[in-house]
């Protein structure tokens, strides 16, 4: 009895050692399984971090970047403005501050000379560029084609602005045609009567003038709110910004590419223009003796 009672207890502790065993090699298994899921977790945390990352710099670079490459140019480096025009110039108002004039005549944009600057004049039915008069003046001084331009408001009448800017602007032979500048439609005004409207200003004054005024808008603009043919006989300055060259195509005059041009005499950007003609063609489009 006693040596069955020694071999029993000898057979327990050894299966009970294989049973510990297999616990262990299992424990094993299951920590080896666990730490392989916990490495690919890690690796596709990783992954997808990554992905984060580079999602992040493509939308950076196609949003900002991209559509914006000559004003980074502009800015932070070398410019590259549009080739094949000969004829180039700039808008100004208060945004410029006060001009050295003289430094402004010698200054070139693609080794061209500057031949003609718009200038504010007039906003609304109240309001005129504080800078209006004193730029008016300098820039026929100075030798510069001289041109005008009204900006549209929302806030009063057509004939209220057209005749605002006709008491304020006293244009001259030799000076372009007056300009609207039109970039926003009131949104509880159709597009039919936002078109008579804008067509009410531009025959006030060229009735006064007996020109075509110019009309300033941004291709999109035009494209949605001012495609009727009644406008096609209008010149067209077209604001259309960072791109080697311009997408709308119909005709147009005047080509405003970028808003980040650097010239001596002013301080800060101004906008850089150009003109689609000769310097003659420019001369004819003036206003008349």
């Amino acid at each position: 009895m006693q040596k069955k009672t020694k071999a029993t207890h000898r057979t327990k502790r050894t299966a009970n050692a294989r049973r510990r065993q297999r616990k262990a090699t299992h424990r094993r298994g299951v920590y080896s399984m666990q730490g392989i899921f916990s490495s690919c977790r890690r690796r596709t945390l990783w992954i997808g971090a990554l992905a984060v990352v580079a999602l992040y710099i493509w939308a950076f670079y196609y949003f900002f970047v991209g559509p914006f490459g000559f004003r980074w140019r502009a800015i932070y480096g070398e410019p590259k403005y549009p080739g094949g025009y000969e004829i180039r110039g700039i808008d100004i108002s208060h945004y410029q501050g006060d001009i050295n004039w003289t430094l402004l005549q010698n200054a070139m944009i693609e080794k061209c000379p500057v031949r003609f600057i718009m200038i504010k004049g007039t906003e609304g039915s109240t309001r005129i560029d504080p800078y209006f008069e004193e730029n008016f003046r300098q820039a026929r001084e100075y030798g510069f084609i001289r041109g005008v331009y009204h900006f549209w408001s929302n806030k009063s009448s057509a004939r209220d602005q057209a005749y605002f800017f006709l008491n304020k602007v006293k244009l001259q032979s030799g000076d372009l045609p007056p300009v609207l500048d039109v970039e926003h439609k009131p949104k509880d005004v159709s597009v039919e009567d936002f078109r008579r409207d804008i067509l009410t200003w531009l025959h006030i004054v060229e009735d006064r003038y007996h020109v075509k005024p110019i009309i300033y808008t941004y291709h999109k603009f035009k494209m949605s709110y001012l495609s009727d043919p009644v406008f096609d006989d209008y010149p067209y300055w077209i604001a259309h910004y960072y791109v080697d060259e311009v997408k709308y195509n119909g005709p147009w005059k005047f080509w405003q590419h970028t808003d980040a041009g650097r010239l001596p005499g002013i301080k800060g950007y101004v906008d850089f223009n150009i003109y689609n003609g000769s310097y003659y063609d420019l001369k004819q489009l003036t206003i008349p003796k």
